[in-house]
């Protein structure tokens, strides 16, 4: 999962929702040193994740993908995740969208503290650039997979994979609306 999906289904504390990003940021950091509620969202987080890898509709997805782009398949559809929650949201909350966007991007400004220097970056990014909203449309899932392939350190054929998503995109959010579910109701009892 993605940052998103990982804030929406995040024990309802603006610390456990820090957590549960800090998550993806764990390297370097004294996690003894921080808040209780911050380290149930980094279980929280390492739970969903493991949750996820291990989901019959999250392999069936990987298997869509071809032999030279199936390795960045999970990376791929942790990002086009966020975009199908997006897409998807009033089936899963009565919690509007945009005020739940707001929210945790005004929770993550005023938790820096918490958060690893790396993470701190990111958040700051992630805020003044609204990747969440951007993630809306598809065409910006594919910038953002895009910048994460640059960011490989290895010659990789990562770049372009939106070109497989588009024709797999109705299987892929097949897939996504049957596991979501069992992701959520997983992510309701992780304390």
């Amino acid at each position: 999962m993605n940052h998103l999906a990982h804030l929406f289904l995040a024990p309802d504390s603006p610390e456990a929702r820090v957590g549960s990003v800090l998550g993806d940021f764990t390297r370097g950091v004294d996690l003894a040193a921080l808040p209780d509620s911050v380290r149930l969202g980094i279980r929280h987080h390492l739970a969903v994740d493991s949750f996820t890898d291990k989901h019959p509709d999250v392999l069936a997805s990987k298997r869509l993908f071809s032999a030279q782009r199936r390795r960045f398949a999970g990376v791929a559809l942790d990002i086009l995740y966020d975009h199908f929650l997006l897409q998807h949201w009033s089936q899963f909350t009565d919690t509007d969208q945009s005020t739940f966007i707001n929210t945790v991007y005004a929770e993550l400004q005023s938790n820096e503290s918490l958060m690893s220097p790396d993470m701190a970056r990111t958040t700051r990014h992630l805020v003044a650039h609204d990747w969440f909203g951007s993630y809306r449309d598809l065409d910006n899932i594919g910038f953002a997979l895009d910048r994460v392939a640059a960011r490989i350190r290895f010659q990789n054929s990562f770049a372009g994979i939106i070109n497989e998503i588009r024709p797999l995109h109705t299987e892929l959010e097949g897939h996504f609306l049957s596991f979501f579910p069992d992701l959520q109701e997983f992510a309701g009892r992780i304390s």
